[in-house]
Order: structure tokens, then C-alpha cells, then sequence
């Protein structure tokens, strides 16, 4: 019986260090945040607990490095991320990249306009989830609704 329970408990450590190698082997992000924007980490936390690894840099203004990266102005929101050349403006899901990554799109990137509560990040005490849209952009504005979440 020992040596059986040994053997799970062996197995079942293996199985936990395989997933966190393959978590943290996940996606490289570049999160531009602000040092002091508490829905930011979040954000960032999200994206690491979907198995993205981000790495963080803080700055106390944003414009520059989204006005690098073609973000319109009218969707921007609080943080930025950088991932494989797409630009992830605000509150974007991590199942969203993910589509992204595999579909491909030729679009600078997507984004999240504002902060609508129950986003990644954005979650509420008692679980108050607003609609939302997911859009493509290019360096010449918005492009379309590339997912909608209620």
C-alpha cells in the first residue's frame, strides 16, 4: 500500500511540475502598465493563470509607447501588451489572444475601450458582468468586433 501511495504522490508531483512548465512556457507578453493601476495586475494575473508569461514594465504615462504601437485613440483604455507583434490594448481576455494567436489576422492588434466591469482585471464582489466588445484595429482606427462578451 506504501509503495502504491508513493507512487501516486510521485506521479501526481511530475504531472504538477509538467504543467508548470508548460504554463510558463505559454506566450511571451510585454505588459506596459502604470505602477499604481490595480486592475492592470489584474489583468497581468489573468493572463499569467491562462498560462501566458508576462513580463512587466512600468510607466507612469502610456502615450508614447501606444502611439508606437498604432493604438487608436479612441479605444484605449488603462495598460498595453505586446505579444508575437500584436498590440492588446485594456481588458482583453486571454482565450481572445489565444483565438488571435492561432487565427492570424492582419490587424495591429486588439483592444478593450474603457474598463467595463466583469473584464479580465475588472472583476466586481458579486460578479456584475457588462457587455462588451473585443475589436480589431489597424494603424487607421477601429476595424470590427472581433468577439462579444456579455
Amino acid at each position: 500500500m506504501k509503495v502504491r501511495t508513493l507512487a501516486l504522490v510521485s506521479l501526481v508531483g511530475v504531472a504538477a511540475a509538467a504543467c508548470n512548465q508548460a504554463q510558463a512556457s505559454g506566450p511571451e507578453v510585454t505588459a506596459y502598465v502604470t505602477p499604481t493601476c490595480s486592475c492592470c495586475a489584474g489583468w497581468v494575473e489573468h493572463m499569467q493563470d491562462s498560462g501566458f508569461t508576462v513580463n512587466v514594465v512600468y510607466q507612469d504615462d502610456l502615450t508614447a509607447i501606444k502611439d508606437e504601437h498604432g493604438v487608436p485613440r479612441e479605444l484605449r483604455s488603462c495598460h498595453l501588451g505586446v505579444v508575437d507583434g500584436y498590440a492588446i490594448e485594456g481588458h482583453v481576455p486571454a482565450d481572445v489572444v489565444t483565438r488571435l494567436l492561432s487565427e492570424r489576422p492582419e490587424v495591429v492588434g486588439l483592444a478593450v475601450p474603457g474598463m467595463p466591469m466583469g473584464a479580465p482585471g475588472m472583476e466586481m464582489p458579486g460578479g456584475r458582468v457588462d457587455p462588451y466588445e473585443v475589436y480589431t484595429f489597424d494603424r487607421t482606427g477601429p476595424q470590427a468586433v472581433y468577439e462579444m462578451r456579455q
